[in-house]
């Protein structure tokens, strides 16, 4: 009896410690715009913003209510069966807060609503003088968010705002000209002082200086992942109702997950390392590289805005029971192609098995269009060949946040023909191993070898990231295959080209002559970076 006893307390004690929140928010505010009454959906009250006290009074001659005409089925009611639409002026609602940091959420559902149609609205959105976002159009954030497979429908946009002395948020919304604004629901929740603010310590990649993050600084979440593990929803957030996605979509290498299974490892939080940091099922799973760490490069592809400082925090805890210290299994990180880590030792920075630990980087996404459109952010690690026993890297979580730029965090729209993450083999990552010093020549000797109308040539190997130019140019038979030790010659099917160079990307082009374009191709299970040479069909060199 007393087993028993002690064997159902152990139980409730351990569902108590799984649901209990490390952080009570000391501010909740949940307004379902365009709605006069209350609904409770997933335990939390959303009050309707018809009657508000954080509306202003002319709240019925400077807005109205709306339903959208046709409800999907895969979007939620609360918030998005009503919206509060504005066609004239602009629109502010205000709500008195405690200083310090706060999330702010934007609930969008781009429908028609009384007859005006999402692809027809653009509108901005400031708060607290920080602008947003500007002739925004949440259809073609939905479309663009939808390439990757899923059809995205809703969405919400979560920003950081630090509420100075004058403890008061606004979020003041400006249709454009001719145009009209809206949004179904706004969610303000508190979070501790220290979480994304105050001895934040950063490390810059690429270069030694960058922004600090104060309380002059807003943020805009643009990913929160759980790697290596399924979708978390806001309540099973640690007390600040923070979304956490599954990474599959952002994966470069999809064909090699490299999941380690739910650990039931228990987790020590730190004085460094808060209860409130992250929930225990982020440093419960990860993505390791195991078996395969010889044949690829784990990467993650996040379409960013170009022109911002980003800040990527990384979470981390070691779950493998064979990794038990220092030096025994030390990698790599790159961001965009440049060492964030050289030396990463999980169990440098933390005392042990089961103790999380999170890394904050930053990096600046340059504008090199000078048009602010969207571009790649790569995390990209890899084993350290100084690891004295095991070749692995893992990573439990990772964080990106655009910080603003003299107040400002609003970008163009996106494109919709924009792509996100293909499923392709390929890597950013310049590896320092020794390249071979020749040609490889891509010709009709066998029957695997497909020449087609817009013929590729040749395929170079890549020296400290750049072409060798004197090669271009070259003809077949200043390259004769005959010439070249068989050994080093290598023949590719069109099929293989194609998935070097992501279907010959426009976005890969590192040159361009009379012949035809180079691109830029990644072979080897993207251990070896080459240029490949396509010919162009109106080109008079090479093949007649």
């Amino acid at each position: 009896m007393f087993t028993f006893t002690f064997q159902l307390f152990s139980l409730l004690l351990l569902s108590t410690t799984a649901t209990a929140q490390p952080y009570k928010a000391t501010e909740i505010f949940l307004l379902n715009c365009g709605s006069s009454s209350s609904a409770i959906t997933s335990g939390r009250r959303w009050d309707g913003d018809e009657n508000s006290k954080f509306v202003p009074s002319n709240i019925a001659t400077t807005s109205f209510s709306s339903q959208p005409s046709v409800q999907h089925p895969s979007v939620n009611l609360i918030p998005y069966a009503t919206a509060r639409i504005f066609n004239s002026f602009s629109f502010t609602y205000m709500f008195p807060v405690s200083q310090g940091p706060k999330f702010l959420r934007l609930y969008f559902y781009p429908a028609t609503y009384s007859g005006l149609k999402a692809n027809e609205s653009f509108f901005s959105v400031s708060s607290n003088g920080f602008s947003l976002f500007s002739n925004f159009n949440a259809f073609l954030t939905t479309s663009f968010l939808s390439q990757s497979g899923h059809n995205v429908f809703s969405f919400v946009k979560e920003y950081i705002i630090y509420v100075k002395d004058t403890q008061i948020l606004n979020v003041t919304f400006t249709p454009s000209p001719n145009s009209f604004a809206f949004i179904n629901g706004i969610e303000i929740v508190s979070m501790p002082e220290k979480l994304y603010f105050k001895n934040i310590k950063i490390r810059f990649v690429g270069t030694h200086l960058g922004p600090v993050i104060d309380e002059y600084t807003s943020l805009e979440n643009m990913y929160r992942l759980n790697v290596g593990g399924a979708q978390i929803s806001g309540n099973g957030d640690t007390g600040m109702y923070r979304s956490w996605d599954s990474d599959e979509s952002y994966l470069f290498h999809s064909l090699m997950m490299g999941m380690t299974p739910l650990s039931h490892i228990p987790i020590t939080y730190t004085t460094n390392t808060p209860d409130y940091t992250a929930p225990k099922l982020i440093y419960q799973t990860q993505r390791s590289m195991g078996n395969h760490s010889d044949q690829y490069i784990r990467t993650w592809r996040l379409p960013v805005d170009s022109g911002f400082w980003y800040m990527l925090r990384l979470h981390f805890c070691n779950l493998i029971p064979q990794y038990t210290l220092k030096g025994q299994m030390i990698f790599k990180l790159f961001i965009n192609n440049e060492t964030a880590e050289d030396e990463a030792d999980v169990f440098f920075w933390t005392p042990g098995t089961g103790y999380p630990v999170f890394k904050d980087y930053g990096v600046f996404m340059n504008d090199i269009d000078g048009h602010g459109s969207k571009r790649d952010l790569w995390l990209s690690m890899l084993p350290n060949d100084q690891s004295q026993e095991y070749r692995d890297a893992y990573l439990n979580g990772l964080e990106v946040f655009k910080l603003n730029m003299t107040g400002n965090l609003s970008s163009p729209n996106p494109n919709s023909s924009f792509t996100t993450p293909p499923e392709k083999p390929t890597s950013p990552i310049k590896l320092k191993k020794k390249t071979a010093p020749y040609v490889v020549i891509i010709g009709g000797v066998g029957g695997g070898i497909v020449w087609f109308s817009v013929l590729v040539l040749m395929v170079f190997w890549w020296r400290s990231g750049a072409v060798d130019k004197s090669w271009w140019g070259r003809t077949s038979t200043e390259s004769n295959p005959t010439k070249l030790p068989s050994d080093r010659c290598r023949c590719f099917t069109l099929k293989q080209l194609k998935l070097a160079t992501d279907e010959f990307n426009e976005n890969f082009v590192i040159g361009n002559g009379g012949f035809g374009k180079v691109y830029k191709g990644y072979i080897d299970n993207a251990k070896t970076i080459v240029a490949i040479k396509r010919l162009n069909q109106s080109s008079s060199q090479g093949f007649s």
